[in-house]
């Protein structure tokens, strides 16, 4: 696997009927609502067939790392409420797949996403950063899980009462992490430094 690279794979388990399950994570355009943690902006761009292949969407997503992604994606296969597949482009490229599996009261979740950092950040700081970039992922779909459980919830209500006491979905992190990324600036600044000084040094005898 290149340096820029990534394959993720997710496992949850909820509480809840697949389809149920289904229409939240499949709804593109409830995600800024029930997962805001990441999800900045998301707008349809192209409605697909009957099916719901071919639809696209266009999103701006965050993690904990100060940096966003403007990416799209679109349906390439469908099988509700079994999962579905998407390929996606812009600051990464690649392909994911979502599965659901009833088991009993609970559904298996299954993400398995496979893409190429191209974004210049990731692409070219790939080789130091990979183990932040993969904890960074890591944090955004911990939020998604909780906050797909708060929406079940919200869903089960049975009363505006019952609803209003089910806490918000976790925000988008607000925390400064520009100290990670300066300090890996100054780290690729001295590599740099040591590499054309030593060219200078070869160059002079």
């Amino acid at each position: 696997m290149f340096g820029n690279e990534y394959h993720f794979v997710t496992h949850w388990r909820v509480e809840g009927d697949k389809q149920e399950v289904f229409d939240v994570i499949a709804n593109a355009s409830g995600l800024s609502r029930w997962w805001p943690s990441v999800y900045l902006d998301v707008r349809e761009v192209g409605k697909g067939a009957k099916d719901g292949k071919g639809k696209t969407v266009s999103l701006t997503t965050k993690g904990w790392l100060p940096y966003t992604l403007r990416w799209q994606f679109r349906i390439i296969e469908n099988d509700p409420p079994n999962g579905f597949a998407l390929e996606a482009w812009g600051d990464f490229v690649g392909r994911g797949i979502w599965s659901f599996s009833q088991d009993g009261a609970w559904t298996d979740i299954v993400y398995d996403w496979r893409i190429r950092a191209e974004k210049p950040l990731l692409r070219h700081l790939s080789f130091l950063m990979k183990p932040f970039f993969a904890a960074n992922h890591r944090w955004a779909m911990a939020k998604d899980e909780e906050s797909l459980r708060l929406e079940l919830a919200r869903r089960r209500a049975k009363t505006e009462e019952e609803r209003k006491l089910i806490p918000f979905p976790p925000p988008p992190n607000r925390t400064s992490a520009l100290w990670l990324l300066s300090g890996t600036a100054a780290i690729v600044g001295a590599i740099y430094f040591i590499q054309r000084s030593r060219k200078t040094k070869g160059q002079a005898r």
